[in-house]
């Protein structure tokens, strides 16, 4: 069933970004959504992450290792977020909970008066693995769509 529900999902993605140059905040939540596993309470994180990746204002993954990846959802709105150049979470110690913790983004461009922490809703452990073969799936998919508008 998790198979068709990928299916599913990367089949919406297909549709949504066809001829577009890049997939919007909604598609790409949507793709990581589809390779999330169920929620849990918390993660591990030793020191800082090892990237992280925005979608959209409400959303973030969070890279603790190349392989290993976490979907944090928000409890609302996070100003700045989808355009902030780096974010820290608030976490004491090497724990970051669900409905606990918070993420605050950082940098140029990022108003610093009233900046408001936003509160992680839900944790879900990313399949990286699954995730970069549906990425790849849609790579080439783009490629065999420009092709065929190409060709008269």
């Amino acid at each position: 069933m998790r198979k068709s529900l990928t299916m599913l999902a990367l089949a919406a993605v297909l549709g949504g970004c066809a001829g577009m140059p890049r997939m919007s905040d909604a598609e790409r939540l949507a793709l990581y959504r589809s390779h999330a596993g169920e929620e849990v309470r918390s993660f591990t994180l030793f020191g800082r992450p090892s990237g992280w990746t925005p979608l959209g204002e409400e959303a973030l993954v969070v890279w603790t290792r190349p392989c290993e990846a976490w979907l944090l959802e928000l409890a609302g709105r996070c100003q700045d977020l989808d355009h902030a150049p780096g974010m820290t979470l608030t976490s004491t110690g090497s724990q970051v909970q669900a409905r606990f913790d918070e993420v605050i983004p950082l940098g140029p461009g990022v108003s610093e008066v009233g900046r408001i922490p936003c509160r992680i809703q839900s944790i879900r452990r990313v399949d990286v693995a699954g995730l970069r073969q549906a990425q790849q799936e849609l790579r080439e998919a783009a490629v065999k769509q420009r092709e065929a508008e190409a060709t008269p």
